[in-house]
């Protein structure tokens, strides 16, 4: 059971939150560990956009988990990984997913109940069918390995909150070590999550939640905070505001706040040359 699998199952307390700093290639996984990040995740979403393509399904089993191992090997940290859906609909695809990222070396995965590429959930059945043959499959990994399960119909408004709680509730029955509903609506839906459930709950800073702060997440008992691909569609949006600029009016101010190589490279030099 490797140390760092360890190390990241117990950052998982109710009311002490940690972030989890969700990168797009070995770069930003290097400088986000540098700035403190005590554990990396890949963002399905933030992988696409490096592929040139857009999120929700389309891209392969094989392409998330050399890219979930890429990153794993750029720092020291634990590495958990966005895998979707698991990659296939039936409970045997979503085993299949979680054996190969155990014998990869992953620390955690993230698996959500949504039919990709479409937005429609399973059915309640199905979708806790799926999470009891990836709890199996992760129980039978060789070392320690953190499987958290997603309910994401309130974000996609396909069922409610209700709905949400009572999918989580059956995970957490049927073993999932962390619970997740991305965006449920507000601070009080989220305190309403963490009720409900005795397992950590991950949180999504995103949307309306950016508006708040560590400390808020702690009061309500969240025990995980995870980017999604928050940070990766800010730097977007600096591309576009300066490509926009740029090539419509001449104008290269909007990249004169960048940050330069000469505060970034002292950080990456921490870690050692590849």
């Amino acid at each position: 059971m490797s140390q760092k699998s360890l190390s990241f199952r117990a950052l998982h307390e109710p009311g002490k939150p940690f972030i989890l700093a969700n990168a797009w290639d070995k770069g930003s996984a290097r400088l986000l560990a540098a700035m403190g990040a005590k554990a990396i995740a890949t963002s399905s979403a933030a992988h696409a956009f490096t592929l040139g393509r857009p999120d929700m399904g389309h891209v392969s089993r094989e392409e998330a988990l050399h890219h979930a191992v890429e990153l794993k090997e750029a720092t020291p940290l634990p590495l958990s990984a966005d895998l979707e859906n698991g990659y296939g609909d039936s409970p045997q695809d979503v085993a299949k997913t979680i054996e190969k990222a155990a014998t990869l070396g992953l620390d955690g995965v993230c698996i959500e109940d949504t039919a990709l590429p479409s937005s429609q959930p399973y059915s309640m059945a199905q979708a806790v069918e799926r999470i009891e043959a990836a709890v199996e499959a992760a129980r039978a990994a060789s070392g320690d390995f953190v499987l958290t399960a997603r309910a994401d119909g309130v974000m996609w408004g396909t069922y409610d909150l209700a709905e949400a709680i009572r999918r989580i509730q059956a995970f957490e029955k049927a073993g999932a070590d962390c619970l997740y509903v991305p965006v449920p609506g507000d601070l009080d839906a989220q305190a309403q999550i963490c009720k409900a459930v005795s397992a950590p709950v991950n949180a999504l800073a995103a949307g309306n939640f950016l508006t708040h702060k560590l400390d808020d997440y702690a009061r309500i008992g969240v025990a995980r905070i995870s980017l999604g691909s928050a940070l990766a569609r800010a730097t977007h949006r600096l591309i576009l505001d300066a490509g926009k600029a740029m090539f419509e009016q001449g104008d290269f101010t909007p990249m004169k706040h960048s940050t330069g190589g000469e505060i970034i490279d002292p950080l990456l030099a921490s870690f050692d040359k590849e």
